[in-house]
């Protein structure tokens, strides 16, 4: 039977598909060049398919019957798209599955950030609920208020939608190119990011992870915030300052924050975010539902047993690695 390696996040009923039709080495947890069984798995696999394994130019060498690595996100920064392109490696991802279910998540980190809900929690659960609620105890609207949301994609859109129609929101936005059916379907206007910062009460970031986009947002955007806002981040944790966003909270130059990433992950104990009550820390859920879980290793899947037989993937990222007599 044809070898494949299956490792973190592929659900269990994709894992029993697979066997079906392959030798499959699954790997629970992260394993990486230094596992003597991980490296005997490379050099004679032909499918990677998992959750955010790094693929390197040392570890292509260790693999030279690999044909496509199918990953179970929509980012694909862990992947080096020009050696996989070089060596004629196809690269998949899941986009559009997780769509609606990241944008559920994101809604609900504001929200939880404005009502102060994990604080609150804690507050009763602590027994600290000995009377009426002061107002430094209070959190803030959501409804009638501006969001600016930073990158306009799929998931850019899902949130617009719900805070447009579900909350009254008026909605800002910044995109590399406009979106006239955001504009058209939401009120959406365009801005720069400097305005959107300015202007807006929440500011959701929704950009890709790349190297272009590395602290995308750093201290001197932090200072054109009000101080009344809240910052959520469900993009990649690399596109922010942390230490930056840190001194913006702790000096009160912004209201609050929610984080579902990192730029270590998982987070380490003595990251300073952690100390503040005024930051909700998620350990990258956005995607992670039941349903939503299943469909990603479903549609991985997918992709991943086109590849292997020599058919065009519904997700090809590097569509250079196709030609009319390879495919």
């Amino acid at each position: 039977m044809r070898k494949i390696i299956a490792y973190t996040r592929v659900s269990k009923p994709v894992i029993e598909d697979l066997k079906l039709q392959f030798d499959v080495s699954y790997f629970e947890n992260y394993e990486y060049l230094e596992s003597a069984k991980f490296r005997k798995a490379l050099g004679e696999a032909e499918g990677i398919i998992g959750l955010e394994l790094k693929v390197t130019k040392e570890l292509l060498g260790l693999a030279p019957n690999l044909k496509i690595v199918s990953n179970v996100s929509v980012g694909y920064d862990n992947l080096d798209l020009p050696e996989m392109t070089k060596r004629k490696i196809m690269a998949t991802n899941t986009p559009g599955v997780l769509t609606d279910t990241v944008a559920d998540a994101v809604v609900g980190m504001l929200i939880a950030s404005a009502r102060r809900i994990p604080e609150l929690d804690r507050f009763v659960k602590e027994g600290r609920w000995k009377e009426y609620l002061q107002l430094d105890r209070f959190g803030t609207d959501v409804h009638h208020k501006k969001i600016g949301i930073i990158g306009m994609g799929a998931i850019g859109q899902a949130v617009a939608k719900r805070c447009h129609y579900g909350f009254d929101m008026k909605i800002l936005y910044y995109n590399r190119s406009r979106k006239p059916e955001v504009e058209d379907s939401y009120g959406a206007v365009f801005h720069n990011v400097e305005d959107l910062l300015k202007e807006s009460d929440f500011v959701v970031l929704m950009i890709p992870g790349s190297r272009e986009t590395k602290h995308f947002i750093k201290a001197e955007h932090f200072k054109k915030m009000k101080t009344s806002a809240i910052f959520v981040n469900a993009s990649r944790g690399m596109n922010i300052d942390e230490n930056a966003l840190y001194n913006a909270l702790k000096n009160n130059e912004i209201l609050a924050a929610a984080l579902d990433v990192f730029e270590k992950e998982p987070v380490g104990t003595d990251n300073p975010l952690l100390s503040l009550p005024n930051v909700i820390t998620l350990p990258h859920l956005g995607a992670a539902t039941i349903e939503n879980e299943l469909a990603m290793s479903r549609l991985a899947q997918k992709n991943l047993i086109r590849g292997l037989n020599n058919e065009i993937p519904p997700n090809l990222i590097n569509q250079e690695v196709i030609n009319d007599d390879d495919i």
